[in-house]
């Protein structure tokens, strides 16, 4: 059977606003990339609203349109500058929703930003697609971290955690007619990576990806094939362009066509010569510095990015 492809780049993208940013020690266990920014929670505050501003000005100039919503003071989310986690969108209308393993982030799904999709950005939602019953039994996906997502082909890669388990991947591929690509992956010290956006991102026909992190060499060649396959030039990362974030950048287009590659400062600084004319190519990079969220919340650009792919009111979907 033919499965139904949908564009793999976005030209809208989700932001929240923080309210109370600040690294999160509910999810210190999982994420070893957090917990390095030691100003107290009101200075990560601050720094954050500063670094999140600066790239929703980054993006709109390259001409990419950014929804911004503001985060709530109550309850208390400081991870919810990381929209991409409890939701995703597709060019079918559908919106899943995800389950998550800190329960102070469960409280970032919010029905209000779905149904402002619609009423205030004239977004098409023909189903809201609700994963989040599977936290019941101490199983998570959390969505665009936990998947790396090949929308043109169909393919959900996905490095398992505490964070990803194969019960909700199974439901989302069963759901949304994905193929899986599972793997374990770890960090140079052995510990299991806590998402996989962080060791991978795939674009409009390229690929980033930090491939000596896949620990079984089966795995690893399955997920090179399978990407070369696909038609994606591979651009490789070594660990320390993956603590650096290297990995956590992502693509988008702007209304007039233009590839634009969202990547922090840190990331693009990380890159060697080849690896940045490479990634040029065809693209306009846009790199801002975002070193306090980096370093207190263990998350970079991708992470604060949700692709909106819904179709504007009116649109056929397939």
């Amino acid at each position: 059977m033919n499965k139904a492809s949908e564009p793999q780049l976005a030209s809208t993208v989700l932001m929240i606003r923080p309210a109370a940013f600040e690294s999160n020690p509910l999810t210190a266990a999982s994420n070893r990339f957090q917990g390095r920014n030691t100003a107290s929670a009101a200075e990560q505050q601050a720094a954050a609203a500063r670094e999140f501003d600066a790239l929703v000005a980054a993006l709109q100039n390259a001409g990419i349109e950014v929804i911004v919503v503001d985060d709530t003071a109550e309850p208390h989310t400081p991870d919810s500058i990381f929209p991409n986690n409890w939701i995703s969108t597709h060019a079918d209308g559908r919106v899943v929703l995800y389950p998550m393993e800190a329960q102070n982030r469960r409280t970032e799904r919010r029905n209000d930003i779905v149904e402002c999709l619609h009423s205030e950005h004239g977004r098409h939602v023909t189903e809201v697609i609700d994963l989040s019953g599977h936290e019941d039994a101490g199983h998570f996906l959390e969505g665009t971290g936990s998947m790396v997502l090949d929308r043109a082909n169909r393919i959900a890669y996905a490095c398992l955690s505490t964070r990803t388990h194969l019960d909700p991947l199974g439901d989302f591929a069963q759901r949304l007619d994905y193929d899986v690509v599972a793997f374990d992956a770890v960090d140079r010290d052995g510990a299991p990576i806590y998402h996989t956006n962080v060791l991978m991102s795939i674009g409009d026909g390229i690929a980033v990806i930090c491939d000596e992190a896949i620990v079984r060499d089966d795995q690893r060649e399955a997920v090179v094939s399978r990407l070369e396959e696909t038609g994606h030039a591979i651009v490789s990362l070594d660990y320390a362009q993956l603590e650096a974030f290297a990995g956590n950048m992502l693509e988008l287009v702007s209304a007039s066509g233009e590839r634009v590659l969202a990547m922090s400062r840190q990331a693009y600084d990380a890159l060697n010569e080849q690896q940045r004319a490479t990634l040029a190519r065809g693209r306009r990079i846009v790199s801002v510095p975002i070193d306090n969220i980096e370093l207190a919340a263990g998350g970079s650009v991708r992470c604060m990015l949700a692709e909106i792919h819904l179709p504007a009111t009116g649109e056929r979907t397939k």
